[in-house]
């Protein structure tokens, strides 16, 4: 193994440096701002006015990406010792309505018009801030990690305060923002970092940047950055404390244990302290996570356990360092594992109460990164949950253009019950070291990982690591992949995520994009791909052949076709439904072919429709499946949506027919650009649940929030009340 692993790491290593060469581009320059700039989008100061400094030439991304923008954009960026300036201008070719999907801040997608800039303070072209606006004043700031690979790797759920105005004229919009220095972590007495801004046009459907990306990548790709030149080095002068308090009242109702919770007031909060400019260090007491959004449900017919991403503020920034480790089938650190546990009589994710937590993340020098974080649960006798101790490191070392090496330590201890307040239990205790190669080449074509991590425990067993190696090629027509995973029987990771151990993978996939010469579509695409799982005991458990084709048009709509031969191997008893009925018995085993396909219209239009369905065999029967999310936009006032999924599955005697419905209406309201009221409501058959979530949220200061959250299980049947519970809060973030 440790041969194997060498190998690898060579032969990432060689493509690193074979495809590592980048050519020089034209970079932007930031003034000293001299006099003051007050923000209301006018562009009047004579900063503004200098036609000097401004960054113009925007490119096309989409629909092609060899010519320059129909609507050209400009953007000019200044600077003091407290603050970022930006200017920007966006000329469009006469008088035209904007797209704006909401009010509330954070929008996202290719339906909204906008302009969006990217700062990659530490100029790694691995992570990023992102900070945008619409012309009618919209805010959203993100954080982009991995390099900017796919659309994921963009977290919009991260929050900070910044500061911009939008303006509407005859025949363009313009935008004024400050980005306090504060909000941002960078090197102390750097001259330059690299930067990319874009523009999402509606009226031309048009994308573009203003360092060219080839359109085979990304949007969000970082590889392909420019260079901001500072006219002096930048310094963070401020103290960079924010203390973001908060207090909270709950009450709580159980019919089905006949228990009731009476009105519990809470009072807790975080705390941000720079170390520096480049290193945080993040606090948490007794934080309340109730105000976020409620997990969208699935219907569950796979036989292993369902990821979530996600959502609580605390965990988000830097916190790619953590959970980039390891496969999606084998994640060493989850952060969903702390504070957060099942409910098994409304399928819903519930808090676990935390105490405290601790976290230390960023930068100590331009190609060092480190993060350490410890957090501590509470004891809950009446659900059965004893308190336990979460301790996570990570360090990050970039090597050659933009690959790094990485290592990554897991801890979690358990409470000992006879005496929680002081011990640890050693025969709970669960450990995990890994060590990664993370490959992404300059010029963005070769990507790759290869890793080898091992769990801890005080009966180890046989086989407790996981070895991955995966490498990645894409130019703008072909794109192919090999991926080699070996999860081992005794692997377990209790604060990661590996639903399943105990095989060897093989995933092979190989696509070819065409881009025609056509007014209706913009490139089509067929792909082959392979995926094997076996083990030495049982042999072949599970092999999938997909063989599909995608098409994109140039309206923003999609459509793709596939078939796939899939086969899987039961090692263990398993109702092909979920819903208790009579299982198939271990140690069966079952081919089957079905079709499949999906389509996505306009999103830009008002009421934008998506569909997937699938139809063939399923284990000893057939299933038709069908999924659709139907959207409609009152301007940028109200969002109406219906997710619908059913599932029809029939199966031969003794197994049971099911038909699993899973219906979720949705409301988001947005009556300002600070008050929002969103209801959620999810009916489930596979649970026999009925779920409804109403938050209504008022955003009374920058990143300060109140919130009204109102939440209800019931019987479908019946409408019996299962659960429900009601909760206020408030918090305020307050810069020292």
């Amino acid at each position: 193994m440790q041969n194997y692993i060498l190998f690898i790491c060579l032969f990432l290593v060689s493509l690193n440096v074979a495809f590592g060469q980048s050519k020089p581009n034209k970079s932007a320059f930031a003034y000293k701002l001299k006099n003051p700039i007050e923000l209301d989008g006018e562009l009047n100061e004579l900063i503004w006015q200098d036609t000097a400094g401004w960054n113009t030439d925007f490119m096309q991304y989409f629909p092609s990406d060899t010519s320059r923008a129909k609507v050209q954009t400009r953007i000019k960026i200044v600077y003091d010792d407290v603050a970022i300036y930006i200017a920007a201008k966006m000329e469009n070719k006469g008088p035209r309505k904007y797209v704006s999907t909401s009010l509330r801040r954070d929008y996202r997608g290719e339906a909204n018009d906008g302009i969006t800039f990217v700062f990659d303070t530490f100029n790694d072209k691995t992570s990023a801030f992102q900070f945008g606006i619409n012309p009618y004043g919209v805010q959203r700031e993100g954080l982009v990690s991995n390099g900017g690979q796919v659309g994921e790797d963009l977290s919009l759920a991260w929050d900070n305060k910044w500061y911009a105005k939008a303006m509407i004229l005859e025949d363009s919009w313009q935008v004024e923002a400050v980005i306090p220095l504060s909000t941002l972590r960078f090197k102390d007495g750097g001259n330059a970092w690299n930067v990319n801004f874009y523009r999402i046009d509606s009226d031309q459907g048009e994308r573009s940047t203003w360092a060219p990306i080839p359109r085979n990548f990304s949007i969000i790709s970082l590889a392909f950055n420019r260079k901001l030149l500072f006219e002096e080095p930048l310094e963070k002068k401020s103290a960079n404390i924010s203390l973001i308090p908060y207090v909270a009242g709950r009450t709580q109702r159980n019919y089905i244990d006949g228990t009731q919770e009476k009105p519990t007031p809470a009072v807790g909060g975080d705390a941000k302290i720079g170390l520096g400019p480049a290193l945080n260090l993040d606090l948490t007491f007794n934080p309340d996570f109730s105000q976020v959004e409620v997990d969208a449900q699935v219907t569950n017919l796979d036989r292993f356990e369902l990821f979530f991403p996600e959502r609580r503020q605390f965990f988000l920034e830097n916190g790619d360092l953590f959970a980039s480790f390891g496969h999606p089938s084998a994640r060493p650190f989850f952060s969903r594992r702390i504070g957060i546990a099942r409910d098994e009589n409304t399928g819903q994710n519930i808090q676990n109460k935390i105490i405290y937590g601790a976290r230390i993340s960023g930068k100590i020098t331009d190609d060092w990164r480190i993060g350490m974080m410890n957090m501590q649960t509470a004891t809950d006798e009446s659900a059965g949950i004893s308190g336990k101790n979460f301790s996570v490191m990570a360090v990050q070392k970039k090597v050659f253009a933009r690959s790094n090496i990485g290592i990554i330590f897991v801890d979690r201890e358990s409470m000992t019950p006879e005496n929680p307040d002081n011990f640890f239990d050693p025969s709970a205790s669960n450990k995990l070291l890994g060590l990664e190669y993370n490959l992404a080449s300059a010029n963005n074509k070769w990507t790759g990982k290869t890793f080898y991590h091992r769990t801890f425990e005080q009966d180890n067993g046989e086989n407790p690591g996981v070895f991955n190696a995966f490498i990645n090629y894409d130019d703008l027509h072909w794109s192919w992949s090999v991926s080699y995973l070996d999860i081992g029987e005794s692997y377990n990771p209790l604060v990661g995520y590996a639903p399943r151990t105990d095989f060897k993978r093989l995933n092979p996939e190989i696509s070819y994009v065409f881009f025609p010469k056509s007014r209706i579509i913009n490139r089509h695409e067929p792909k082959i791909e392979y995926e094997l799982k076996w083990n030495e005991e049982l042999g072949s458990t599970d092999q999938d052949l997909t063989l599909s084709y995608k098409v994109q048009f140039q309206s923003l709509a999609s459509s793709a076709f596939y078939y796939q031969n899939r086969y899987i191997y039961l090692f263990r008893d398993f109702d092909p439904t979920r819903t208790g009925g009579e299982p198939l018995l271990a140690g069966s085993s079952y081919r089957n072919d079905f079709i499949g396909y999906k389509f996505q219209t306009n999103p830009r239009k008002a009421l934008n429709i998506s569909v997937n369905g699938e139809v063939g065999e399923y284990f000893t029967g057939n299933r038709v499946s069908f999924a659709s999310e139907m959207g409609l936009r009152l301007g940028y006032f109200a969002n109406i949506s219906m997710n619908f999924t059913y599932n029809r599955i029939r199966l031969p005697a003794p197994q049971e027919d099911a038909d699993l419905y899973l219906i979720g209406p949705r409301f988001d309201l947005t009556f300002t650009k600070s008050l929002f009221w969103t209801t959620f409501i999810q009916y489930n058959n596979q649970i026999d649940n009925l779920n409804i979530n109403t938050r209504l949220q008022w955003r009374f200061a920058p990143v300060s929030d109140f919130f009204l959250v109102y939440t209800d299980n019931y019987y479908p049947s019946d409408f019996m009340p299962k659960q429900r519970s009601l909760v206020l809060k408030l918090n305020y973030w307050l810069n020292l």
